[in-house]
């Protein structure tokens, strides 16, 4: 076991070190120059060459290569050119409300997709699998910017049931204020005991969840319907059956452990795939995570930040994929290596 994780940490360092080297090329090829960006379009040259030193500009690509690695492995991802702060401090502070919401959006696709799934295994080719069959279809293909605006113009603005907008009331700030600890509000709120954030959190949080979730559901259904009829076709199922053993307690007793190592693949992909098309719907509900610092960082160019959230959501993913494939062999034996 421990030789197989030494392996797939080397994998997972080469796949990092992949993405540092595309996103330090990007940032040369993408148009503008910084300095000019930082410096502001009134700068004098002096100004202009003070940046261009500051950010080593005018040193051979080699050196610019050594000293962006060199930064990154030592924490220093950079400054923005847009908030003049230091990159990984913007994304401390973005970044915990991203997954906030993506990890909300997540446990519901897991809570509803995993029990989907083994309903439409229990009876396949008959209506109940037809209809789920349909619906994860819809939540797969329906476009998340689409979906999440008629959320929004159904429920919030023509019904009043949710916030339109927000992460919470902003009136909470002077009446209720926040004590922050991990920087994810549903947490603090619940560590300090701030009930009215708290409540006031959940409901804003009713419609994005909703609609980053549907494509993870959908997916994470379709997985699992799937790998439970394979399963229920082995020649264990077959025993289970002659032992007397009907298919509901089948799928669930027998198949659905080693079903789930696949759907754990899975949910690692989708968990990855959420954060980054949460950044529409962040845009849409003015949520204040990773989406809106992604998109006011392409709007003003600003390469260190737009690199910076390139890197955070590709470390994510490895690291999600790294402890799938450890609670894969956890899970199901026949993964576990010899």
């Amino acid at each position: 076991m421990l030789r197989y994780l030494i392996r797939r940490l080397g994998q997972a360092l080469l796949v990092v070190a992949g993405v540092v080297m595309l996103t330090f090329v990007v940032m040369r090829l993408v148009p503008g120059d910084p300095a000019v960006a930082f410096a502001g379009p009134k700068a004098t040259p002096e100004q202009l060459a003070a940046a261009r030193e500051r950010f080593g500009l005018d040193d051979p690509l080699w050196v610019q290569l050594w000293n962006y690695v060199r930064d990154l492995v030592t924490g220093d991802w950079g400054t923005s050119l847009h908030t003049r702060q230091p990159v990984r401090d913007d994304l401390l502070l973005a970044f915990p409300a991203s997954l906030e919401l993506v990890g909300a959006a997540l446990l519901l696709a897991i809570v509803a997709g995993i029990p989907v799934g083994v309903l439409a295994a229990r009876y396949k080719t008959k209506f109940p699998d037809f209809g789920v069959r349909v619906a994860s279809m819809l939540a797969v293909s329906v476009p998340v910017f689409w979906l999440a605006l008629a959320l929004q113009t159904v429920f919030a603005s023509n019904l009043g049931w949710f916030p339109v907008a927000g992460e919470y009331d902003s009136s909470l700030d002077t009446t209720s204020p926040l004590t922050l600890w991990t920087n994810i509000t549903v947490v603090d709120a619940l560590i300090t005991g701030n009930w009215p954030i708290l409540t006031s959190t959940l409901r804003h949080l009713v419609l994005p969840t909703l609609v980053v979730a549907a494509y993870p559901t959908g997916v994470i259904a379709q997985m699992t319907r799937a790998m439970l009829i394979e399963e229920a076709g082995q020649d264990h199922a077959r025993l289970e059956r002659a032992l007397g053993f009907g298919e509901t307690s089948i799928l669930t007793r027998f198949a659905l452990r080693p079903a789930l190592g696949p759907v754990l693949s899975l949910i690692a992909l989708v968990f990855a795939y959420s954060i980054v098309n949460g950044f529409l719907v962040e845009a849409v509900f003015n949520w204040p995570g990773l989406g809106r610092y992604a998109a006011s960082a392409i709007s003003s160019l600003d390469t260190p930040a737009i690199a910076g959230v390139t890197l955070l959501v590709a470390l994510v993913y490895v690291l999600a994929n790294l402890v799938v494939d450890l609670l894969q062999g956890l899970i199901d034996p026949r993964v576990r290596p010899q």
